[in-house]
């Protein structure tokens, strides 16, 4: 099967639609949802739980199988799909990511949306610069966060490595700029990310493999219309949205409207790095087709289950005693078989059994809302 992507209903009432992605190892219902496998595993999950959930698309990081185990051994394992045995569509991102986390996310400590008291006043970054990340025109130099041995990243590199990693889906290289990065530096580093899409365009080889191009440019409107007329008329099988989305939610919605008509109708697009359940809806009536985010695994580790009014945190004290189910009417495992007071005592004693069964639910949770999002896009709802 070779790639190809077909809308199959758009919304009346938005720029929602309902697509088929087809890849070489299946299909992508969309929009989607995919899980973040970080280092080739959903964090307690097996891949039969994933099926077992309906995920259909899982993404792992360029980055970190680089350094551990080593884009060579994942090739002569033959590859994610079967070093991991995940048989399904995968994705790998570009490290583009990681120029911002290791690099000025750390340094401004800061996501890739400003949520945060204060964020406004930048001050007290002046005269920091990132200890892990040093970026050139020609690539970027990490320093290893598990050693500190140097690595140095072109485009040409990150390809080659996600070649070898052989997912279906794989990303250009660029830098994923700060909510707190000024204009001049945006502009800058668009330009960069700009001629690094070139280059990895020259340097992809396989062509089982699709490969997507990031818009970048931060908040600024006349940079993220710049970028996505650019990117959007180079030859690429989808579009990334990257970068910092702004310093409120609204600021990304925002973005999203300003992308819209200059994105390509035909071709899949994929906001990188969300995962909120209001922004995955909110997101969908915007145009975007494939989401990912550790975010709802993350939030299971952490104590915090998803549930249709926000959240539950189990570590409250209100939970040892209780039990009823995470959330009446919720088909996934864990609900089907535990109460909220089993999940506190596992949490409270910190049994290993606990990030299993939070994770299955928070995933079952976030794919169950995408399905629905979906049927509701067919059904012609808004």
């Amino acid at each position: 099967m070779k790639f190809g992507f077909k809308i199959i209903k758009k919304s009346k009432k938005s720029f929602a639609r309902a697509g088929i992605l087809e890849t070489p190892h299946g299909v992508i219902h969309t929009p989607a949802f995919v899980s973040v496998a970080t280092q080739a595993s959903i964090k307690s999950l097996a891949p039969e739980d994933l099926e077992n959930l309906g995920a259909e698309v899982i993404l792992s990081n360029t980055y970190h199988l680089y350094l551990r185990p080593g884009s060579a051994i994942v090739k002569k394992a033959g590859g994610l799909h079967k070093f991991m045995n995940w048989l399904g569509p995968t994705v790998t991102d570009s490290g583009g990511f990681q120029v911002f986390s290791l690099g000025w996310g750390q340094v401004h400590k800061i996501g890739k949306i400003g949520f945060f008291p204060g964020f406004e006043e930048i001050e007290q970054y002046k005269g920091k610069s990132p200890k892990l990340v040093k970026i050139t025109e020609n690539g970027v130099e990490f320093s290893s966060h598990l050693d500190g041995s140097k690595h140095f990243f072109t485009p040409e590199k990150s390809i080659k490595i996600q070649e070898d990693l052989g997912a279906d889906i794989i990303f250009a290289f660029d830098e994923c700029t700060s909510p707190l990065a000024g204009y001049d530096y945006t502009k800058k580093s668009l330009r960069r990310t700009h001629a690094w899409a070139l280059r990895c365009l020259k340097a992809k080889k396989r062509k089982d493999q699709a490969l997507f191009g990031i818009i970048q440019g931060g908040d600024y409107k006349d940079l993220r219309e710049d970028s996505a007329k650019f990117i959007s008329s180079l030859p690429f099988e989808g579009i990334g949205i990257g970068g910092s989305l702004g310093k409120t939610r609204k600021n990304m919605f925002k973005i999203l409207k300003w992308l819209h008509p200059f994105l390509p109708g035909q071709k899949p697009r994929h906001l990188l790095g969300i995962g909120n359940p209001d922004d995955l809806e909110n997101c969908v009536k915007r145009g975007m087709d494939l989401f990912d985010c550790v975010w709802p695994t993350r939030l299971a580790r952490r104590g915090t289950l998803l549930i249709k009014k926000g959240r539950l945190n189990i570590g409250n004290a209100r939970y040892i005693k209780d039990f009823r189910v995470i959330e009446a009417g919720c088909f996934c495992y864990t609900c089907q078989n535990f109460t909220r007071a089993y999940l506190s005592h596992l949490f409270r004693a910190k049994e290993l059994l606990y990030h299993r069964l939070a994770t299955i639910h928070n995933l079952y949770f976030t794919l169950n809302l995408m399905r629905k999002i979906r049927e509701n896009i067919l059904k012609g709802k808004p």
